[in-house]
This record gives C-alpha cells, sequence and structure tokens, in this order.
C-alpha cells in the first residue's frame, strides 16, 4: 500500500520506516529540506538505536523516500499519517497548528480517496474536527475518511516498540475504513483494539497519564521513605510481588521528563477542566514531578550554602537513558540553578551533548568521559542512568574528586558498595551515606 507520513520525528519518522519494512510503499514528508537532505544520504536526525540501519535498508530497497513536496507524496495515496508534534502551549493545552497545517496540505492536494490517520497524541475529539475540516476544504471531489491510530513507542526503544507493539488501536467511524485499517497493519503481530475515535484519543492519554502517575506516586513514597526512615527500593520490591501492582515504572528518581508525560498529563488536565472536571490525581502527579526535578539540588543545600565558584560534575543530560532528548531533562532545572549560582560546570553525556551545546554552547564544560568529568570536582550530580555512568567504579568517585559528595538522582549505586568506598552518598528515598 502506499502511505505518506507527514512529520519525521520520533512519531513520523519511526512510523514510516516501520511500515516500509513491512513491506509497505512508504513517503515521509517535512518542511525541512536539509533534514530530508541528511536522511536521503542515511543520516537518521534523531538518536533512536536500529533506526538509521533501517532507514538505509529501506532506502536503499525502494521501500522508503523523503521529501519536502507534499503535494507528490499526498496526491495519491492510501494512507496519510499525521505524525507532527503537538507541542505544549503556556496555558498547559496542545498546540494543534502542525495538525492543522498539514489537514490543509491534504485537503489542498489529494486526488484519490484516502485514509488520513492520526498518529500525533492529540486532545479528545481532534479526529472529529480534522475530518471536518478536511472535508470542507477539499480542492478535489474525493472521499477522506479520519482514523485516530495513537503509537505506544518509548524513546530509546521505539523500533521495537512498533514493530513488535504490546497492542494496536485503531479508532474509525465506519466499517470500510476499520477493515482498511486492520489490512495495513496485517502484519504486525500485536493484539489490536477498534474502537470509536475519542475512545482511541483517550486510550493514549489514559495510558501516559497512568504511567506518570505511577512514577509520580513511588516518588512520592521514596520522600515519605526519607522522612521515616525506609528504604524506598524495598518498599517498592515488596510491591512488586503484587501481580495487580508489577515491577514497572516503580524505579524512584529525581522525576520524569521527555516529549510525552510531561505534555500528555498537562494536556489531559487542561481537557478536563475545559469540561468543567478536575483531574485530582493527574493534578497532583503534575506537581509531585515539578518538585522531584529539584529534590537533588534540596539535599545539596544542607551541605553547601552556595555554589559559587564550586567545581560541580554532572554525569547524565538527555532525560533518560537511550535518547538524545532533552526535554523535560531535570538536568536542565539543576544546571540552570547551578549557573545561576556561579558554579563551574564540567558535563559528560555519550549522546546528547550536541543537543546540549544548543542551549549552553559556552557555560558548560562538556567531557569525552564521566572521569573526565569528575576529576578535582568538589560534587556530582548523577540525572540519567546511562552504562557508562553504571560503569564507573565507586572507588573512582574517591580517587578523581577533591570531595567526593555524590547526589545520585537514578539510584544507579549499592548503598554498600559506596559506603565501602567512603564516598559520601545522597539518593532517592534511601538511608543517606556519610
Amino acid at each position: 500500500m502506499k502511505v505518506a507520513v507527514a512529520g519525521t520525528g520520533y512519531v513520523g519518522l519511526v512510523a514510516g520506516v516501520c511500515f516500509a519494512e513491512k513491506g509497505h510503499n512508504v513517503i515521509c514528508v517535512d518542511v525541512d529540506e536539509e533534514k530530508i537532505n541528511k536522511m536521503k544520504k542515511g543520516i537518521c536526525p534523531i538518536y533512536e538505536q536500529g533506526l538509521e540501519e533501517l532507514m538505509k535498508k529501506n532506502y536503499e530497497a525502494g521501500r522508503v523516500n523523503y521529501t519536502t513536496d507534499y503535494k507528490i507524496a499526498y496526491k495519491d495515496a492510501d494512507f496519510i499519517f499525521i505524525g507532527v508534534g503537538t507541542p505544549e502551549r503556556p496555558d498547559g493545552s496542545a498546540n494543534l497548528d502542525y495538525v492543522y497545517n498539514v489537514a490543509k496540505q491534504i485537503a489542498d492536494t489529494v486526488e484519490k480517496d484516502c485514509i488520513v490517520v492520526l498518529k500525533s497524541t492529540v486532545p479528545i475529539g481532534t479526529n472529529d474536527e480534522i475530518e471536518k475540516y478536511i472535508r470542507e476544504n477539499l480542492k478535489n471531489k474525493v472521499k477522506i475518511d479520519v482514523a485516530s491510530n495513537p503509537e505506544f513507542l518509548a524513546q530509546g526503544r521505539a523500533v521495537k516498540d512498533t514493530l513488535e507493539p504490546s497492542r494496536i488501536v485503531i479508532g474509525t467511524e465506519n466499517e470500510e475504513t476499520k477493515k482498511k485499517m486492520l489490512e495495513l497493519y496485517k502484519d504486525f503481530d500485536a493484539p489490536k483494539l477498534t474502537t470509536d475515535r475519542r475512545s482511541a484519543e483517550m486510550v493514549k492519554y489514559a495510558s501516559n497519564d497512568f504511567l506518570a502517575l505511577k512514577i509520580s506516586y513511588i516518588n512520592d513514597i521514596a520522600n515519605l521513605c526519607e522522612v521515616v526512615g525506609a528504604n524506598v527500593e524495598d518498599v517498592a520490591k515488596g510491591m512488586s510481588f503484587d501481580s495487580r501492582i508489577g515491577d514497572k515504572f516503580l524505579h524512584a528518581g529525581c522525576g520524569y521528563g521527555g516529549s510525552c508525560f510531561p505534555k500528555d498529563t498537562k494536556a489531559l488536565h487542561y481537557l478536563a477542566s475545559q469540561g468543567g472536571y478536575e483531574l485530582k490525581t493527574v493534578k497532583a502527579a503534575i506537581e509531585v514531578n515539578k518538585n522531584q526535578k529539584l529534590v537533588l539540588i534540596k539535599k545539596a543545600r544542607k551541605k553547601f550554602e552556595t555554589f559559587k565558584n564550586l567545581k560541580v560534575a554532572v554525569l547524565g543530560l538527555a532525560f533518560k537513558a537511550g535518547t538524545d532528548d532533552l526535554r523535560e531533562a531535570p538536568s536542565l532545572d539543576n544546571i540552570s540553578v547551578l549557573l545561576d549560582e556561579g558554579a563551574l560546570i564540567r558535563a559528560y553525556d555519550p549522546i546528547a551533548v550536541n543537543n546540549y551545546k544548543k542551549i549552553y554552547p559556552n557555560q558548560i564544560e562538556y567531557m569525552e568521559t564521566p572521569q573526565e568529568a569528575l576529576k578535582d570536582a568538589d560534587l556530582c550530580f548523577i540525572f540519567t542512568e546511562w552504562e557508562q555512568i553504571k560503569n564507573v567504579k565507586p572507588e573512582e568517585f574517591k580517587q578523581l574528586m577533591k570531595n567526593a559528595v555524590i547526589y545520585d538522582g537514578r539510584n544507579i549505586y549499592s548503598l554498600e558498595e559506596m559506603k565501602n568506598a567512603n564516598v559520601e552518598y545522597y539518593s532517592i528515598g534511601r538511608p543517606e551515606i556519610k
């Protein structure tokens, strides 16, 4: 089948390449000509495990191509996927400008009956509005149906999550569109839920917000563990034996980030408030996460009155391991505070440095290894659980740093190891090692 994909970010590019891998004829559209040219050369614009290899394989096989010319891409496609960004507005609502821009392009150019599929995360009711908008603005006499098909990929494992999904959710309003969508996905081995469009839209938000709730809950419990003298890792392990709870998303830390959880919790909370309903649980998750991002700074203030002129090692810049994404990364909140107070920062991240340099080109010294960042440091903050950071031995902190004082936002190290290495170690929800 002929598939056009609007947008070449995490959602659109991964979807397009994976459809090509399943044998479909795919063309990906983006407004950035430089980006398109790089992709034609096999250069992936985002860091995502396995994606660049699939891009090269399917481009060489002629199953995927890239263009800025949406007119060619959309005019005779069987399916047009919209996978553009829906960034957060200042009030927490989702910005749908990019979605509507694509909808207008589709209405102007499509020359045959086709199905427009919203892959982007959009507020409930958006599919209805987009279908109405396209139909009212069509330049040619064609039949357009809109389907909701939310993505459920995690950054760092997006290719696997797309080729081997936990589920495929398809929201349609007629039987014919449902059958065509199921035919498109026939070679994907996964449970398939077919429902109405609004329910499909809600599945996406409800899933992401539930996971955000779970993270914020265990972080809240971790903070209480510190007050009462309990160990959150033992608490989480005890909880995980209950099959109703499970062991996923029970790892306490310095807050969640990324492109989904922060934006989607705020968007659903905003949507509910517009309807006169308050989602109290989601509101609490947003508040807990906001406070959690600066929990390490608060811990450090108990020992350091000011960070002025202190040499600070920062290990990990991305919001999580396996990606170069900095959106809502806890490191950003903390480094902003440190720089404002005059700290001298040496930072290490194996992937995200180039993106960080766009924000802080000169204010931070970027190092090639964790060890270089640690040399002669007065204290160290850990924000990302990269393997390269996990591989730093406890005794190296003692050997390399001027003062081996560690604030670990990901609970990478065992308390016993750090105690044996004579390191002053502060983590999340666990007893302090001094």
